[in-house]
């Protein structure tokens, strides 16, 4: 929900506030992602919906709009530990364009981390731009040192 809300709203609702928001968006029938299983039991998730649901993104700098186009947005990743560092998120990845494309999306974009060094799983929600570019996103823009915006258009 970090990214659908605003930062008043995130602390309100900050824990079971924010759980019970997105258990209520999924029961309304929003599609806010896609899932990875493994023998039956959800493994992965990807969080993609059209730029416009995450408003918080317009309010970060770097993550502003690159131009006008209308644009799908991918947000963040979670792995279940014993699943991490075995390409998970690149085959999330593809699942979410083939999702977004299937709703007619025409671009496909992503906000990961792009760092030479060891960084903890957790702070790399957003993904990494090593899977994003296996995924065949090209970066379109980069505010931050470590912060492209890459995309994939159709």
């Amino acid at each position: 929900m970090w990214w659908r809300l605003s930062r008043p709203e995130w602390n309100r609702g900050q824990g079971e506030g924010n759980r019970k928001a997105f258990r209520k968006l999924v029961r309304s029938g929003a599609e806010p992602g896609v899932l990875a299983y493994a023998d039956g039991e959800p493994v992965g998730w990807c969080a993609i919906a059209p730029r416009e649901q995450y408003p918080r993104l317009d309010g970060s700098p770097i993550l502003k709009p690159v131009d006008a186009q209308p644009v799908w947005s991918v947000t963040c990743f979670y792995i279940a530990r014993g699943f991490r560092h075995q390409g998970l998120s690149t085959k999330l990845l593809k699942a979410a364009v083939d999702f977004a494309c299937s709703r007619g999306a025409k671009i496909v974009e992503g906000y990961p981390h792009d760092t030479k060094k060891a960084t903890a799983d957790v702070f790399v929600y957003t993904g990494l731009a090593s899977a994003f570019r296996r995924a065949r996103f090209k970066e379109v823009a980069r505010r931050s040192k470590t912060r492209p915006i890459m995309r994939r258009s159709f």
